[in-house]
């Protein structure tokens, strides 16, 4: 991973703006949701503040749970302080040790009802680090897909959109940050993906301010492109207790990810962050089983195959 460097003119990044773009995007990601449930469906929103003491800054979160299509959603925006950046930051970065940060964004993680449709997670945020001989910044983000049933259709609509979005800046960033998200999102525990990724990046700021935006805007923007056609064809797909029962276990591989491995999740917790907050990507429901293996020819054993890194636009 490369070490951002301080750029020229960086403090004339507009981090207001971006704040904007960011609840405005909050906004459309909780419409998409609701679009699907009952007319009478409300988030639940949380305004909260982070403490002075520890930096100071705040956030919005929205949780929506028991949908007939979304079980439970967690869309939550934050931009906070902090007075020393957490090991999480600072490990791959050691010249920043000590330094000031600030860090807003948006994050969702969606866990539908119905097996056949994915669970999915998209991060895009803009991260400031201040007290060093000049200001540093950077863009990170992305989207990937976790699916328990997987149709091979909906896997390349998924990458097709993410190269689209990419495509639109430079043909080289989605070969990068496709492979990026397949070594990112890996359980090296279990020698396993946790689904059939998408698209991660950080440390973004080579392109300037305004570049570097306009890609995190779209890659915030093109998950929806990538998502919502997805819901429509699996929402009403038809599921029985063996799929449901397979579901919550997978689930189970996505808490272990989000416990073990993300960074995002580190740098919550270490940074003094709200825990209800820092968790709501986790599922409502999930279960564990020693020792499961899935019958073999069976569709559930099928998943395996997917779960292999591959040029999904090409496959068959």
């Amino acid at each position: 991973m490369s070490t951002p460097e301080a750029i020229p003119g960086a403090d004339a990044v507009d981090a207001d703006q971006v704040l904007r773009f960011l609840h405005t995007l909050q906004d459309q990601l909780c419409a998409m949701v609701l679009g699907h449930e009952a007319a009478s469906a409300r988030f639940r929103e949380d305004i909260w503040e982070r403490p002075e003491a520890i930096g100071g800054g705040g956030g919005r979160t929205r949780v929506f749970s028991g949908g007939e299509v979304f079980e439970q959603a967690g869309i939550g925006l934050s931009d906070v302080r902090g007075f020393s950046m957490p090991p999480s930051a600072s490990a791959a970065r050691p010249e920043l040790a000590g330094c000031g940060f600030r860090a807003m964004g948006v994050s969702v993680v969606l866990h539908p009802r119905n097996p056949y449709l994915p669970t999915t997670h998209m991060n895009v945020r803009l991260f400031t680090a201040t007290g060093s001989a000049q200001p540093i910044w950077w863009f990170g983000g992305g989207f990937d897909l976790t699916p328990f049933y997987p149709v091979l259709e909906d896997c390349q609509h998924w990458h097709a959109t993410a190269k689209a979005v990419c495509d639109g800046f430079d043909s080289a960033l989605y070969p990068a940050h496709k492979a990026w998200c397949d070594r990112y999102f890996f359980l090296k525990h279990r020698d396993e993906a946790r689904g059939i990724g998408g698209l991660f990046f950080d440390d973004y700021h080579a392109p300037g301010f305004d570049a570097s935006f306009a890609y995190m805007k779209a890659v915030g923007l093109g998950f929806i492109d990538a998502y919502a056609p997805l819901i429509e064809r699996r929402k009403h797909q038809a599921y029985g207790e063996r799929e449901r029962q397979f579901q919550l276990y997978r689930r189970g591989r996505y808490v272990e990810f989000n416990l073990v491995w993300d960074r995002g999740t580190l740098f919550g917790l270490q940074s003094g962050g709200r825990t209800e907050s820092i968790l709501m990507s986790l599922p409502p429901e999930v279960r564990f089983e020693y020792g499961y293996q899935p019958e073999p020819g069976s569709p559930e054993a099928r998943l395996s195959e997917f779960l292999k890194p591959r040029d999904w636009l090409t496959a068959t």
